[in-house]
């Protein structure tokens, strides 16, 4: 399949994931739009890529994402929307979880994906073959101690893609979910700690090779260039050493 003249949004591409998957679609021909709160990061990967373009944006403002639909409008076509953003706060058991966290987290990796596929839905299926990834986790998949308020976020994000699914079943649409187990990226653990690097370092002890943003990012961007009648409807990826999101083998 040509990806030529064919345009993908990519949200929270200002590092990890986002940014890994936004090179990935560049390198397949696409013309990338990098969305993310951080103005800075974002357009220095834009002027390292082919043909991409930054417009910082917070998925969680509903006037801004409006905004950035009708800013669209400048390009033929708009055909994929990689639902990246999200973010995990905190990892306090049920008991003594902090609601603001789990709001915040509820904020970015649901109402932000609710918010994004409802403005850019109707120029993603005008396009007459649009798709949506949505980047949930294995903790949409199920549970595990001290992840409470992430995996009820990460839930509400597969729940989403299922339902969407469901709705355009017969509209030219296609909604792909790709759920990754344990990434080691430059941020997630850390933010998920408060900036504690020494506790986001020992997520990853003794683990072989986590997954890096470049397997998943690759991951994304083989979903998306299937062939159009080819729907990936969800892809669980893990490193080898994961078997769940609680067993993870660790040689020290």
């Amino acid at each position: 399949m040509t990806a030529e003249a064919r345009t993908a949004v990519v949200t929270g591409a200002s590092s990890g994931i986002g940014a890994a998957t936004a090179r990935a679609l560049a390198a397949a021909g696409y013309h990338v739009v990098l969305t993310a709160r951080r103005k800075e990061r974002i357009e220095a990967l834009a002027a390292e890529l082919p043909d991409a373009e930054a417009y910082p944006l917070d998925v969680t403002d509903r006037a801004a994402v409006d905004a950035f639909a009708s800013w669209l409008d400048r390009f033929p076509s708009l055909d994929v929307l990689v639902n990246n953003a999200g973010g995990a706060y905190g990892a306090e058991p049920v008991a003594s979880g902090d609601p603001a966290d789990w709001r915040a987290m509820y904020e970015v990796n649901v109402l932000g994906v609710l918010h994004m596929t409802q403005a850019l839905l109707p120029a993603l299926t005008a396009s007459g073959d649009g798709t949506v990834v949505v980047l949930s986790s294995t903790a949409g998949l199920g549970t595990y101690e001290g992840g409470g308020g992430y995996v009820a976020a990460k839930h509400g994000a597969h729940v989403i893609a299922e339902t969407l699914r469901l709705e355009l079943c017969g509209e030219p649409v296609r909604v792909i979910e790709v759920a990754p187990g344990m990434v080691r990226t430059d941020e997630f653990a850390t933010t998920r700690f408060r900036g504690d690097t020494a506790k986001a370092a020992k997520v990853y002890e003794g683990v072989d090779q986590p997954l890096t943003a470049e397997d998943v990012a690759d991951t994304v961007a083989w979903a998306i260039t299937r062939p159009a009648h080819v729907n990936i409807d969800l892809l669980v990826v893990r490193p080898r050493a994961q078997a769940s999101n609680s067993k993870v083998h660790r040689t020290t």
